[in-house]
């Protein structure tokens, strides 16, 4: 994901500065509309605020809105470099509110060092704000801002900085003992680092199971131990009897090294010198404290995770903060407790023990994930995180009693959550969950490809249809058991070897002999996965096809158009399209067949794909396209 620097200012500075803008989420075109959206309609929804409060809530976009506030003195690699220079960083982590979780964002710079003016004008916007992301402010003072918030507000108040790491490396530190066969209370931690991410990081192990005794923190001063005179209270509660010298003297043995310091301090030597199956988080950015490559390079049974996307087990915050805040936001959630915070722990842990879809796998090229040395948490894009993290969020904060609007219905808000990933998730879910209620048997003529067979598999997981793959069966159990599938879940059939061909072929003769086929032929041509899964459908063993991945077009319809033919009462066979754009949907047809269709033909076109249209619970509106847009069309 190599870019260079002029590459990421024209991203930043070509067509509307920036990266983020307010749009309007009603229609405000008429002066009707406006009259609505401002005086004299306005008033309207004002006076029931007043009335009651919490009907702020109902009325405006309180309940989904997030201030970003930073006072630039921290951000990323880059140290104090004031509130204006930091404001890119801010825009940006509302792009990722809005693109993980569908959380709008209004970014707050503040000009000031001072804690107190920090807490008073974060104090000062809490009717705006359904909750508050603290960004970017140096340790110490952002231990006491968020939490002398935390005690004075009524809205979720987060140092994403803090526990978006700790909450991440936690998942990843659980899920890494696991792998290596380890208990978290007998692990024997190096830390690298004492800044406010360091310290939310040991805060999250201990409470996952680290005994503080097992922790050597180090910061720029070296080992932090109780000789020393010189620690905040922060540093003092990691303070330990024993005393290392320096990095080196600490990691001889340590199952544990984590990194959150600068790139490039900690040697193969040094990882060479650790336990067994050691662990190793070097999360320093843009430079890890090890590279990737010199830490598997020194260590074959190395388990190491950075915070680079070009490493496996990237400890990425996007794995956290949205996620976190729609579990919190959606309840009304007064505070992010600890509680919260662990729920978010164990749900991505758990995650990332799960089958990894395909839609991820082509996230990231085709590779392939399973829980593993280099699989330990969930990748930044899997859509999975929203659902598993958010709900795990939310009933933690009901459970725990700061939740002032309760979730009854957990199916249903898992839809509502999938349905904020766009509009074509919510006409999936449809068909979904149509399908579901009367599961059919679907033929797949291309059953030893990959992407097939996980499909299928998906197709059976969640009921959706009973699956029939196509081809050599020895191949085709062995990819499935490849994959991590099991066999059972697959009907398998050859149509080189299979009993029925003689009976597909002889009804196939009946149907073509008119246009030139012999019984010869069509024996033959019963041996072509394509024909054969066209006869199923036709004779009722199959009550769907789905083929086409690697034939070209002709090859995949032609044998449907001979087998099965055009529904009674139609004339014309057609093939439409689904075009998503901005939350509308638009059908197409004919986009595949007739490319010069008749008035006839174009009706009977409309109807039956109105008709298709409507199963989509979609009421269709019609409208006629021409090859021309002007002159004679």
């Amino acid at each position: 994901m190599a870019f260079n620097r002029d590459e990421a200012l024209k991203y930043h500075s070509e067509g509307r500065k920036g990266k983020i803008e307010v749009v309007p989420t009603k229609p405000c075109y008429t002066a009707r509309e406006l009259s609505l959206a401002y005086t004299p309609g306005v008033a309207e929804p004002c006076r029931e605020i007043e009335k009651n409060d919490d009907d702020v809530y109902k009325y405006t976009a309180k309940g989904n809105l997030v201030a970003v506030v930073s006072n630039g003195t921290a951000v990323l690699g880059l140290g104090d470099i004031g509130p204006h220079a930091g404001k890119p960083v801010m825009e940006g982590k509302g792009v990722l509110f809005k693109r993980f979780a569908d959380i709008d964002v209004f970014d707050i710079e503040l000009k000031t060092h001072d804690s107190k003016e920090v807490i008073r004008a974060v104090q000062l916007l809490e009717p705006t704000f359904g909750g508050i992301n603290l960004e970017d402010i140096k340790a110490p003072e952002c231990f006491e801002i968020e939490e002398e918030l935390i005690k004075t507000m009524n809205i979720p108040v987060f140092h994403d900085d803090q526990h978006g790491t700790a909450i991440i490396s936690c998942a990843a530190l659980i899920n890494a003992a696991e792998v290596a066969g380890k208990k978290l209370d007998k692990m024997r931690l190096v830390i690298s680092g004492a800044g406010a991410s360091a310290v939310a990081c040991c805060k999250m192990y201990i409470a996952a199971g680290v005994k503080v005794e097992n922790i050597a923190m180090f910061d720029t001063k070296g080992h932090i131990n109780k000789k020393r005179t010189d620690l905040n209270k922060y540093k003092a509660m990691f303070a330990q009897d024993v005393e290392y010298k320096d990095l080196t003297d600490a990691m001889k043995g340590a199952d544990v090294f984590v990194g959150l310091s600068k790139g490039n301090i900690v040697s193969q030597e040094m990882v060479k010198g650790m336990a067994k199956n050691p662990i190793v988080f070097a999360m320093a950015n843009p430079d890890p404290e090890i590279t990737y490559e010199n830490g598997v390079a020194a260590r074959k049974d190395i388990i190491m995770a950075t915070g680079r996307s070009d490493y496996p087990n990237q400890v990425n915050n996007v794995l956290g903060f949205p996620f976190i805040f729609r579990g919190a936001l959606d309840v009304r959630a007064s505070k992010i407790n600890e509680e919260m915070k662990m729920a978010a722990t164990k749900a991505l842990a758990q995650l990332a023990k799960e089958k990894v879809p395909e839609v991820v796998i082509n996230a990231y090229g085709g590779k392939e994930f399973s829980f593993g040395p280099e699989y330990i948490i969930p990748k930044p894009f899997d859509p999975r995180v929203l659902w598993y993290v958010a709900p795990a969020v939310a009933k933690a904060a009901m459970d725990t009693g700061v939740a002032k609007n309760p979730i009854t219905d957990w199916n249903k808000y898992k839809e509502q959550l999938q349905e904020r990933l766009g509009f074509s998730s919510e006409i999936v879910r449809v068909m979904v969950h149509k399908a579901q209620k009367s599961p059919r048997r679907i033929v797949y003529p291309e059953g030893i490809e990959e992407k097939i067979i996980r499909a299928a598999n998906s197709v059976q997981d969640e009921n959706i249809g009973r699956p029939i793959l196509l081809g050599n069966q020895d191949q085709i159990k062995n990819k499935i058991i490849e994959l991590g599938y099991d066999v059972n879940n697959f009907e398998i059939k050859d149509p080189e070897t299979c009993p029925n061909c003689e009976k597909y072929a002889q009804e196939f003769y009946k149907l073509r002999q008119r246009k030139g086929i012999t019984l010869r032929d069509a024996r033959n041509l019963m041996k072509e996965p394509n024909y054969y899964a066209s006869m199923m459908v036709k004779l009722g063993d199959a009550d769907a096809l789905i083929g086409g991945l690697t034939y070209h077009y002709p090859q995949t319809i032609r044998p449907a158009l001979q087998c099965i033919g055009v529904r009674e009462g139609l004339t014309t066979v057609s093939g439409m399209y689904v075009v998503i754009v901005k939350n509308k949907v638009f059908f197409f047809a004919d986009t595949t067949v007739n490319i010069d269709p008749t008035a006839e033909q174009l009706a009977e076109i409309a109807i039956s794909t109105a008709e298709t249209v409507k199963s989509f619970d979609i009421v269709p509106k019609i409208a006629m396209l021409s090859f021309s847009n002007f002159g004679s069309a």
